[in-house]
């Protein structure tokens, strides 16, 4: 197997599972982001699409068979390390349940007012807000080498949206 470039952008899909004000989210038991709570997702695999890893994803790491999802927006994200990645975002509104298991962290629900509150990735406040407004996004994501969030911009609004 050959080895992956460094900088070369790797595929994910990400699914943000709500109800209502809530997000079902994970606390990463692993890095990327370990001890930050995510959506659910991962990589897509060889000849898998955005969409059927998304759902594949969601059963994965929840249990939950979504049978519909709707598409959010995409996130780059370029640094000069090994992180960089192209991500595709859904969202999938779902009855509330309890917390399922999950072999990558610990699942929970946080009301979306708590978001800016708890540890998040850099990026993700900004992609819940423009989920809950109903709002397709393209957001590019610049980094340094500590993974210091450098810039954040909407590419269809063409204007920065940190702060």
């Amino acid at each position: 197997m050959s080895k992956f470039p460094l900088g070369l952008k790797r595929s994910a899909a990400m699914i943000v599972l709500r109800h209502q004000q809530q997000f079902l989210l994970l606390e990463r038991a692993n890095e990327p982001h370990k001890g930050k709570l995510v959506p659910v997702g991962g990589k897509l695999e060889p000849f898998e699409d955005p969409y059927t890893a998304a759902l594949r994803e969601a059963e994965e790491e929840t249990g939950i068979k979504l049978s519909q999802l709707q598409y959010t927006g995409v996130l780059i994200e370029s640094s000069p390390n090994a992180y960089n990645w192209q991500c595709n975002i859904y969202l999938a509104d779902i009855p509330y349940q309890p917390p399922p298991y999950c072999d990558e962290g610990i699942l929970r629900w946080v009301h979306y007012d708590e978001i800016p509150n708890i540890s998040t990735p850099p990026t993700d406040w900004h992609i819940y807000q423009y989920i809950m407004r109903g709002q397709i996004f393209a957001f590019n994501a610049r980094y340094d080498e500590a993974l210091n969030l450098l810039s954040l911009v909407d590419e269809i609004e063409g204007k920065e949206v940190l702060g």
